[in-house]
């Protein structure tokens, strides 16, 4: 995974001298994220200051650059670098970049074992023509919903994760490997929903869009949920005036794309989402994929008496990229 050069920090001062208006010698958290000729602004205010020297967190700059109005600096207060000011003519800087960091995730193996006897396979069962290849088809259903099931809630071993002799392989899923973005109502900032607090509402949808745009480069275009915060996304409309013909048969109640100034999401329905949990996800990003040869496929096994048996297998990952790309809301009401 690579990521941009960060261009926010914060205050890391407590006290100034003379005062948060007039210092120019700051403490920041990072100084290693400014340069000389950095144009930075100050939480939300119009304020510019420009940096004239940087020394490990310290930074000199000058205040109220460009004659924009005064602004008081507190700790803990997010600076956002709006951009460097290069001299003409001047020797390249020396370079800047981020150190790649190598993610990765397991794959793992969907196996489910098929046999039907001889007598089973002559006497031609009522509603199907093969009674082997209606066992496979089966089988296949039910290794697809596993896998649906382990590329949203799966998680590795602990230890050994790339398996063993005795430690079966197994993938980690989308809920394991959001850690940026996770959400819980009321709590960390995060806005309170309805009812009692933990009720899905479009504040928090909204929040959370928010905040994942904020934290990256990507656009959310897919929502997962389970049954229950569908039915709380399908409510958004029902205060909305609804308006029908009298030739009309068919009442709507359903919202399937969500959109929002932080993106067009397609609302899908899940079983295996968490009750209390929505996902937020950028499509683009996420892939589930088969190891090379390795999708789902019919396997015979040696015949040891009068039965055909085989194996229906197929090994998967899930490619997640860019973590903080995506981003969940757990801790809803389920009621």
């Amino acid at each position: 995974m690579d990521t941009l050069l960060p261009n926010t920090d914060s205050v890391n001062q407590g006290t100034f001298t003379p005062n948060g208006q007039d210092a120019t010698a700051i403490t920041v958290a990072n100084g290693s994220r400014f340069q000389v000729g950095d144009q930075v602004r100050p939480g939300n205010a119009p304020e510019v200051m420009f940096i004239t020297a940087v020394s490990g967190n310290n930074l000199t700059v000058v205040r109220r650059y460009g004659n924009t109005p005064a602004s008081t600096l507190t700790n803990g207060l997010k600076l956002t670098i709006l951009g460097n000011a290069a001299v003409e003519g001047a020797d390249a800087a020396a370079a800047r970049f981020t150190n790649r960091v190598r993610k990765q995730n397991y794959t793992q193996i969907f196996a489910s074992t098929v046999e039907v006897t001889g007598t089973m396979r002559a006497v031609k069962p009522y509603g199907t023509s093969d009674e082997l290849d209606y066992q496979k088809q089966e089988r296949l259903r039910e290794l697809l919903r596993d896998l649906e099931n382990c590329v949203i809630n799966g998680a590795a071993p602990a230890s050994t994760p790339q398996g063993s002799a005795s430690v079966r392989r197994s993938m980690n899923g989308i809920i394991r490997q959001i850690s940026t973005n996770q959400f819980v109502p009321g709590a960390g900032g995060f806005p309170a929903g309805g009812g009692g607090g933990t009720d899905l509402t479009e504040t928090l949808v909204n929040a959370a869009l928010r905040t994942i745009w904020d934290q990256s480069s990507a656009r959310i275009d897919t929502i997962v949920v389970g049954g229950t915060q569908k039915r709380r996304i399908n409510a958004f409309i029902a205060s909305t005036a609804r308006h029908y013909t009298p030739g009309d048969r068919r009442l709507s109640d359903l919202v399937s794309v969500y959109e929002s100034d932080f993106g067009i999401c397609s609302v899908l329905l899940s079983r295996w989402v968490p009750a209390d949990t929505v996902l937020f996800l950028d499509s683009s990003r996420i892939g589930v994929m088969p190891l090379a040869g390795r999708s789902f496929q019919f396997k015979p096994l040696a015949s040891t008496g009068d039965a055909v048996s085989g194996q229906v297998l197929g090994e998967y990952t899930l490619e997640f990229k860019n973590e903080n790309a995506h981003g969940l809301i757990r801790g809803l009401s389920t009621i």
